[in-house]
């Protein structure tokens, strides 16, 4: 059975093991997200956001399959983007960093991840929905728009430490949701 709660401490070895395999994969070419081991995602990054309360884990039978930031922080880089609704910064709920283990992939576990952290912000009474990615994780971009996220615009920039990224950024209204 599919869970989603807030990440844990005892949670961080096995989110670390996430990104790890993605990292493996990105090196061997299997795949493609844009990121780079022991710039991001790191344990580090999970940390932080366990200390900030907005780290959340899907389970699958108590095993964490997927990880993920839900708050409302909207990086430096999003005034870059030329956004459809003018929210107020307390009208918008962000996802970051979703990572779904890849050996765990093509079981609709990013899909359910996004459907949770819609009603996540609904919830919460935010009515602007933002995400991004790097422009080469197409598999990401995809994903984001087959569940009705509109591309506002890819900033070029330095990302969470990594250079000449790309990033790509979505929104999705809550009535459209």
């Amino acid at each position: 059975m599919i869970k989603i709660r807030k990440a844990e401490k005892n949670d961080l070895d096995r989110i670390e093991q996430i990104y790890d395999r993605i990292h493996d994969e990105e090196e061997k070419g299997v795949t493609t997200t844009g990121w780079i081991r022991n710039i991001y995602p790191t344990r580090k990054t999970a940390e932080e956001a366990l200390d900030r309360n907005d780290l959340f884990v899907m389970t699958d039978e108590d095993n964490i399959v997927a990880a993920a930031v839900i708050n409302q922080i909207q990086v430096d880089e999003y005034k870059y983007a030329e956004w459809k609704h003018h929210a107020k910064d307390t009208e918008v709920m962000v996802l970051h960093g979703l990572a779904v283990d890849p050996f765990e992939k093509g079981k609709g576990y990013g899909r359910a991840f996004i459907a949770y952290y819609e009603n996540y912000a609904r919830q919460s009474g935010c009515a602007a929905l933002r995400m991004d990615t790097n422009a080469r994780n197409t598999r990401a971009r995809s994903l984001y728009q087959k569940l009705g996220y509109k591309e506002k615009g890819i900033v070029k920039c330095v990302f969470n430490g990594i250079p000449n990224v790309q990033l790509v950024c979505f929104e999705k209204y809550a009535g459209e949701a």
